[in-house]
């Protein structure tokens, strides 16, 4: 049976937001040690996710993944968001950041239970309780 993708908007809000942050905090902080290090940092945490993806939780998948690594690389950027916000902004953007993360995995538990029931090659999908 087919389990489709569970519906995430608000999940998936917070989720943008937190890639958008991650997109410039972390240059920002990486920037004082190394301006090739800042602008690698922006295409791994943007161009990561658009190459690798899980067939059925985006509409164009280049390279198909199991759903494990697709919950990988948002943990990649809910990381990078939290650690380089404290890195590079004043406490109070920093603690907003991290209660933005901390909503953000809290909202994406459905959509990682579903991601972790999604196989591989021929992608199947199992009913999740």
């Amino acid at each position: 049976m087919t389990t489709r993708r569970p519906d995430d908007r608000v999940a998936s809000a917070l989720r943008f937001a937190t890639e958008l942050v991650a997109w410039v905090a972390t240059p920002w902080a990486l920037a004082g040690r190394s301006s090739l290090l800042a602008a690698l940092s922006v295409l791994a945490l943007i161009g990561l996710p658009t190459l690798f993806s899980t067939p059925g939780d985006k509409a164009n998948v280049i390279i198909a993944v199991p759903g494990w690594v697709t919950i990988l690389l948002v943990l990649l950027q809910l990381v990078a968001a939290v650690v380089f916000s404290w890195l590079a902004w004043p406490f109070w953007a920093a603690a907003a950041v991290t209660l933005l993360a901390a909503a953000t995995l809290v909202t994406e538990r459905r959509r990682w239970r579903w991601l972790g029931a999604c196989g591989h090659r021929g992608i199947r999908y199992r009913r999740v309780a």
